[in-house]
């Protein structure tokens, strides 16, 4: 799911973005109201490696969260995403087995996301998960790797956090208490397809 200037979109296993209405409930998402602190021309990054390098590069720390968003032309893109599941619902390392991979070129688009500190290991994703739309916003996807030129990127920087959890349910029920790193690694990544790991 992708949440862009106030509008939300599912991008499905078929790599389409689907406006998503209002009554729609997601288990979990991340998200802000976004008032960027800095914004500067980004003029090359040759991999993702190296945008999430030279966002560091930026950043007055890496104790709070950042809001990212980046705007303009990318060279290459390539994104995934994963089918609806059903109960039982099967681990996300099971589900990205069966992920779909798309790839885009010369693309005009936007690419959003959080970068979370390392402390939250658990609750969240440490580090970067960021997703990318197109222009026309009809497709995109979960980043998995980027080449671009002359964009621009705005971050916002934020002090505070927030968390709902669920009242009852499932929820209460679940043994949460195993260590998850290795498999959100491998899930971040998009490591794993069809039982490979590449």
């Amino acid at each position: 799911m992708i949440g862009l200037a106030g509008t939300f979109y599912q991008i499905k296993a078929d790599g389409v973005a689907y406006p998503v209405e209002d009554s729609v409930k997601t288990p979990f998402a991340v998200v802000s109201f976004f008032t960027p602190d800095d914004t500067l021309e980004l003029d090359t990054a040759d991999s993702y490696t190296q945008l999430k390098r030279h966002i560091d590069g930026l950043l007055p720390s890496q104790n709070i969260f950042y809001a990212i968003r980046i705007d303009g032309n990318f060279k290459y893109i390539k994104t995934r995403s994963v089918p609806g599941q059903q109960k039982p619902y099967p681990p996300l390392v099971e589900v990205v087995k069966e992920q779909s991979i798309f790839e885009f070129h010369d693309i005009d688009g936007t690419i959003v996301g959080f970068r979370s500190p390392d402390y939250v290991q658990g609750i969240n994703v440490p580090g970067y998960h960021l997703h990318f739309i197109t222009k026309d916003r009809n497709a995109g996807g979960h980043l998995l790797e980027c080449r671009m030129q002359e964009v621009t990127l705005q971050i916002d920087h934020i002090n505070n956090f927030f968390m709902a959890l669920p009242h009852g349910g499932d929820f209460y029920r679940t043994d949460l208490a195993q260590d998850k790193k290795k498999d959100v690694e491998i899930v971040e990544k998009g490591t794993l397809r069809r039982g490979v790991e590449k």
